[in-house]
């Protein structure tokens, strides 16, 4: 009888759990629930979808070993009893904007990237702590511990829990991370491997108890039974970030260059060097092998296509095929899509615009160009800026995520970034990731499961779609300005 692993990606939209084989790496079953909307959620609601994600999976009474990649940065703030003391706040939710700027007043632009690697905006946790302290005082009082989503996750994985709630109480210090989740934070160094808690007080005004980081194939013990669901002794990997855990189960080699098309749109890469950007552009976390993973997150990724296609009253292929019949720059129409704020560039309060309208360009085949266009372009934008400032070569993009099979996306993707773009085989990376984790975890060594195969898209370079987008983007933020 094989040996199964687990692997468990609780992103911002669902939970999903994929179940393979130890030896091959085959995939064996799976199993997916929903989370609720919003940018704030209660944790409970995570915990009752991972049930029910296991529970489609088929269980785990034969599984051996799990662990889980999460959407990173959300702020679980726990009291003593280990009890939440208000609903997670969500790396999109924009609120902690002008705690971001605060932080980066006290301490400065250039020693926070520094000393942590990154440069805190809106998304980062350290900032919600820092909104936790200003305007929920008595909230912030309680905290004596903060974790990650899927700390949280993986601390009640192993029974821990308030008193009455899970069979081994609530040991805040049995809290675990890993050192790709912790990088996110902005009171973590993955360039000195510890916690700066200097930075922690200045966020959150006390110190607290933190999860302690554990390194690539550790393990962070074993699960408690939890009634019919999670039965007792699957040992446990140390989790990661999603993004970390993506690269993983990606097979990311150095020169790769990983673009996720999800919620958010996240340009990543492997290097074996740190990255401290002090224009908080590039933000330098680590990854899930012990090097690091330079990244640059755009808020408003999927979600374009998703809202162009309900103006357009299509559905996504109709929306690709609607794309595909217009001129490529949709003959001056261009979308800077800042739907919900932006991140990268910093602007939490953005909106996004349509400019280039002329009654020739403003078509349901122009609009729909424009919002393809405009979804990559801004991408493209981080594109450049990890290549600058991570010093990296690109030899391959690697176009992942819900929104990359869309064949409109997958032919302009190729006019518009500098090296050539694959099409990984559909897959749940994120999961993936995590499930070599909890192999590694299993049997002290990574394992060496065959990549998932890729197809290249071939395109036309075409550089002046960038220099439209350029210009437009530009021009808003000149009108912003003003």
């Amino acid at each position: 009888m094989s040996t199964l692993v687990a692997g468990v990606d609780s992103s911002t939209q669902s939970c999903k759990v994929v179940i393979r084989d130890l030896e091959t790496g085959a995939l064996i079953r799976s199993g997916r629930a929903d989370h609720p909307a919003g940018t704030e959620v209660d944790p409970a609601r995570w915990w009752d979808a991972l049930c029910l994600a296991i529970a489609d999976a088929g269980g785990l009474a034969d599984v051996a070993a799990l662990s889980v990649g999460g959407q990173q940065h959300g702020l679980v703030a726990l009291d003593a009893e280990g009890r939440v003391i208000r609903d997670a706040l969500l790396w999109n939710d924009t609120r902690s904007a002008q705690a971001a700027l605060d932080l980066i007043a006290e301490i400065g632009a250039e020693a926070y990237a520094e000393r942590t690697g990154i440069l805190p905006v809106a998304s980062i946790t350290a900032t919600k702590l820092r909104w936790l302290r200003d305007h929920e005082p008595e909230n912030a009082a309680r905290v004596a511990a903060v974790a990650l989503p899927h700390d949280w996750l993986t601390w009640r994985l192993a029974g821990f829990g308030p008193e009455g709630e899970s069979p081994r109480g609530p040991d805040l210090n049995a809290l675990r991370t890993d050192r790709s989740d912790a990088s996110g934070t902005g009171y973590w160094s993955a360039t000195t491997e510890s916690y700066d808690r200097d930075l922690l007080i200045a966020a959150l005004g006390h110190d607290a108890i933190l999860p302690v980081v554990l390194g690539p194939g550790e393990s962070a013990g074993s699960t408690a039974a939890h009634a019919d669901e999670i039965p007792a002794g699957i040992v446990l990997g140390p989790g990661a970030g999603d993004n970390a855990a993506a690269a993983l189960g990606l097979g990311l080699e150095p020169g790769d260059v990983a673009i996720s098309l999800g919620t958010s749109g996240t340009v990543f890469a492997h290097t074996s060097a740190g990255t401290a950007d002090a224009t908080g552009i590039v933000a330098g976390f680590a990854d899930a092998t012990g090097g690091h993973l330079p990244l640059v997150c755009t808020l408003n990724a999927a979600r374009v296509l998703d809202v162009t296609a309900r103006l357009l009253g299509v559905d996504h292929a109709e929306l690709s095929r609607l794309a595909l019949a217009a001129p490529a720059g949709a003959d001056g129409l261009t979308l800077v899509p800042y739907f919900e704020g932006e991140r990268t560039p910093n602007r939490p309060d953005a909106t996004a615009t349509l400019s280039g309208m002329t009654l020739g360009s403003t078509t349901r085949e122009g609009l729909a160009r424009a919002a393809v266009e405009g979804m990559l372009g801004a991408l493209a934008d981080g594109f450049d800026a990890l290549v600058e400032r991570s010093r990296i070569t690109p030899t391959r993009v690697l176009l992942i995520g819900g929104a990359a099979q869309s064949e409109a996306v997958q032919r302009i993707a190729a006019s518009i970034f500098t090296a050539p773009v694959l099409i990984p085989e559909p897959g749940e990376y994120v999961a993936a990731g995590a499930t070599v984790q909890a192999a590694w975890a299993l049997t002290g060594s990574r394992p060496t499961w065959p990549a998932a195969p890729a197809a290249r898209v071939n395109g036309e370079a075409l550089p002046e779609l960038r220099t439209q987008y350029a210009r437009a983007a530009r021009r808003y933020t000149e009108k912003k300005e003003e």
